[in-house]
Order: C-alpha cells, then sequence, then structure tokens
C-alpha cells in the first residue's frame, strides 16, 4: 500500500541578487521502488519546475546526484525513499563544493584542480610504442589498480569530509587514493619521493584526520581508510 511522503529542500540561487535562502516542502505518493532520483523528476516534473538537481545515469557510476540527505552525504539515485520510515526526507546540496542552484553543486572544477594538483595520470620514463604488447602484470596488482579506478569522483567523500571543510586545499580522499592508485601502478616510474613532493603536507597525506567518514560514505565501497593509511606509512619513510 502506498504511502505519502514530504521532501524538504533547500532553494536558492546565488547567481540571482535577488534570490535568498529558503525550504519549500513537497508531497507525494511514494511508489513501489521509488528512489530520491525518481522522485525529485516527479516532482520537478508536476509541483516545481524551477527545483534544480544533478542526475546522468540513474545508476551509481556518474556520481552527478550527490546530495546531503537527512544529514548524510548520498546518492540520490541509490537511495530508495522506503528507507525513510517516517516518510520525511530533508535535501542539502553537498558541502565543500561551489554552489549552482539548490541541491546542485560544481564537483567538476574541484575535482580538475584535485586531479592536477596530484598529477593524476601515468609519468613514463620511456616512450610508449604501441606497435609492441604492454608488459604484463600479476593479476594481483591489475585487481588492486581496478579497485581503486572504481572511484566516480562523486564527491561524498570530500562533503564528509572534516578536514576538507576547514582546509580548502585539501586534496581529500579521493586525490589520496588516486596517488596511491598510481604508487601501485608497474607502468608509473614515479618514486615515493615524487608522490612526497606532490602529497607530503598538511593539504595532503599528513592533514587526514582518519575520522573514517570518507570511507563510510562511499557508495563504491573504496577502501580508502586502507590506502590513505598505506600511502602515510610510505611518505613518513621518505
Amino acid at each position: 500500500m502506498s504511502r505519502e511522503i514530504t521532501i524538504t529542500a533547500l532553494k536558492y540561487n546565488p547567481s540571482d541578487a535577488d534570490s535568498q535562502p529558503t525550504f519549500e516542502t513537497y508531497t507525494l505518493e511514494e511508489t513501489p521502488g521509488m528512489t530520491l532520483y525518481i522522485a525529485l523528476t516527479k516532482i520537478k516534473a508536476t509541483i516545481d519546475h524551477d527545483l534544480s538537481s544533478d542526475f546522468v545515469c540513474r545508476a551509481g557510476i556518474c556520481g552527478a546526484c550527490g546530495m546531503v540527505v537527512n544529514g548524510k552525504p548520498s546518492l540520490a539515485c541509490k537511495t530508495l525513499t522506503s528507507s525513510f520510515p517516517e516518510g520525511k526526507i530533508d535535501l542539502l546540496p553537498l558541502p565543500t563544493f561551489p554552489l549552482i542552484k539548490d541541491l546542485s553543486v560544481d564537483t567538476g572544477s574541484w575535482m580538475q584542480k584535485m586531479n592536477i594538483r596530484v598529477n593524476s595520470w601515468i609519468v613514463a620514463n620511456e616512450p610508449t610504442d604501441i606497435s609492441k604488447i604492454e608488459k604484463r602484470i600479476s593479476p594481483d596488482v591489475a585487481d588492486e589498480v581496478f579497485e581503486l579506478d572504481r572511484c566516480i569522483e562523486c564527491g561524498l567523500c570530500v562533503a564528509s569530509c572534516s578536514t576538507s571543510l576547514m582546509k580548502e586545499d585539501f586534496v581529500g580522499a579521493v586525490g589520496l587514493s588516486r596517488i596511491a592508485r598510481f604508487s601501485i601502478d608497474p607502468y608509473d616510474s614515479r618514486t615515493d619521493e615524487d608522490f612526497y613532493e606532490l602529497i607530503g603536507d598538511d593539504d595532503g597525506i599528513f592533514g587526514c584526520m582518519s575520522l573514517l567518514a570518507c570511507e563510510d560514505h562511499c557508495p563504491k565501497e573504496l577502501p580508502l581508510q586502507t590506502k590513505i593509511a598505506y600511502m602515510r606509512r610510505k611518505m613518513v619513510m621518505v
């Protein structure tokens, strides 16, 4: 049997000088298997055409639909409305990232800056020869690299991180896991000393307070704290 649910969302357009932050509450009928993506799409289609939120894949792959749901950074497309027994859901945009409008934030600019900061690409001393077969990697190492490559850069780990809220230039768990990924990759020729130059400070590996919120909120359940601890041990030895 369906029930009525209420969704309260922040409405605010920082690019409009006349706009003031307000909260709008919407009531709608819950349907079986309804996610926040479906609920917000229904609200925008039938109740409030002006409500802004971001969606692309609807499958927990693109990371575009991150928002704070009842105080917890979450992906709207993976959050079932039925998981809230009281049927009351409060929505806020992710902190740390620049607000575009309502529930939409600019994670792209932050991620681009972070990727440039940590040199998020393979660095090889020898030129690539595409006429030759790639050198082999053991399955265990390949699996370890692939595990960290599953990051969708949704920003939930950044939004839930106390250090990121206090330090504007902190690279966050997403940046530190990227460094861990390249330090594991045998195709990358960089040394621990090279990685230390990128993250060996309070805006990098030594800024993490190990509160575990990043791993607790990661929708892909990546071993973020394990890899941060791994990189911290390596950087301490440099």
